[in-house]
């Protein structure tokens, strides 16, 4: 149960595209609207670049009848090729804001598409109506997933991290558009505040979703997934130790009790000082690199110095004998010729 790639970077421009399908073929708020997204790969990080829109209908009440432009989705894709070759069909999109029971009939479907260059196709929900915080883009890919009890293998989607990047080009145009948008009576502590408070709302709902699952899993209404279990037990082994003081602590002298009380201040003390131990000896490591080219420095400069004096005396010489040319002549009619 893995997939070959571990980022989705999306462009702003998809983002801009699929809101304005949204909005443009006035989609109602129980239904979605489905396109197509372009891209390429760069090694383990899938990058979204480009999206087209497609006819879509589905039926309210039976979620397995739906219709789907097959002659549609090879002509464009045609012409997307002859625009720009290095854009490729990765996957297909829609408005969500959640999964959908045909999604993975949909997804087999476009698997005829991607085969060429990545196994599965790449899912990306974006939630024109976001109301909570955090990225407004969900990407999936189906994966072959192996059940603990032995039971056959059902496809189901694997969650994939998604951020948003720009070009150059690009990020210079969405500047442009947030020029209007942003409040520019708004002072830079004002901007910061607000930042945080959306990143704590944020972490609270996440928080929140974890609490929820991890319910639901004691409840038996969802399996045990032991790869989700194992991260959790990653990011708690990060945090402090902020349990409270055992009981025999609690029932002793006043000093013990004074030092089990002081359980929240040793572990951030602990936690304090493994953080400036690593800043403390990426300082000594740096000081160590400086004296090092330091030393080198000055070695290089006594030999460039010691070629210069050896050089001096030769040149002194050439200039001499260059400005009295007679001494060279009357030594050479002095020596004796050979009879």
């Amino acid at each position: 149960m893995s997939v070959n790639y571990e980022q989705v970077t999306v462009a702003p421009l998809v983002l801009l595209s699929i809101l304005d399908h949204y909005k443009r073929i006035n989609t109602p708020q129980h239904k979605r609207c489905v396109g197509v997204i372009l891209g390429n790969d760069q090694g383990s990080t899938l990058r979204v670049t480009n999206s087209f829109a497609l006819p879509f209908e589905e039926d309210e009440k039976n979620p397995d009848v739906w219709f789907l432009d097959h002659n549609y989705i090879e002509n464009m894709n045609d012409m997307c090729k002859k625009i720009n070759a290095k854009e490729k069909l990765i996957g297909w999109y829609h408005s969500g804001p959640k999964l959908k029971a045909a999604d993975l009939r949909i997804n087999d479907l476009f698997k005829k598409y991607t085969a060429a260059h990545q196994q599965q196709p790449l899912l990306l929900i974006v939630d024109v109506q976001q109301q909570g915080v955090g990225l407004p883009t969900t990407a999936y890919m189906a994966v072959e997933q192996v059940k603990d009890d032995g039971t056959s293998t059902e496809k189901t989607f694997l969650h994939l991290p998604s951020s948003i990047e720009a070009e150059e080009a690009e990020e210079i145009g969405v500047e442009h558009l947030l020029r209007d948008v942003r409040d520019q009576a708004a002072g830079g502590l004002s901007i910061k505040l607000t930042n945080q408070l959306k990143s704590l709302k944020g972490l609270q709902q996440k928080l929140a979703d974890i609490a929820a699952y991890l319910e639901k899993v004691s409840l038996r209404q969802l399996p045990v997934n032991h790869t989700i279990l194992g991260k959790l037990q990653d990011v708690f082994n990060l945090l402090p130790n902020l349990g409270v003081p055992d009981d025999d602590e609690m029932s002793g002298t006043d000093q013990q009790l004074a030092a089990a009380s002081s359980t929240l201040q040793k572990a951030l003390a602990v936690k304090t000082n493994d953080e400036l131990m690593v800043i403390y000896v990426s300082n000594l490591v740096r000081a160590i690199i400086a004296f090092d080219n330091l030393i080198e420095n000055k070695i290089q400069n006594t030999k460039l110095h010691r070629q210069h004096e050896q050089q001096l005396p030769e040149a002194t010489n050439d200039k001499k004998a260059e400005e009295d040319p007679s001494t060279t002549t009357a030594a050479s009619d002095n020596q004796p010729s050979a009879s």
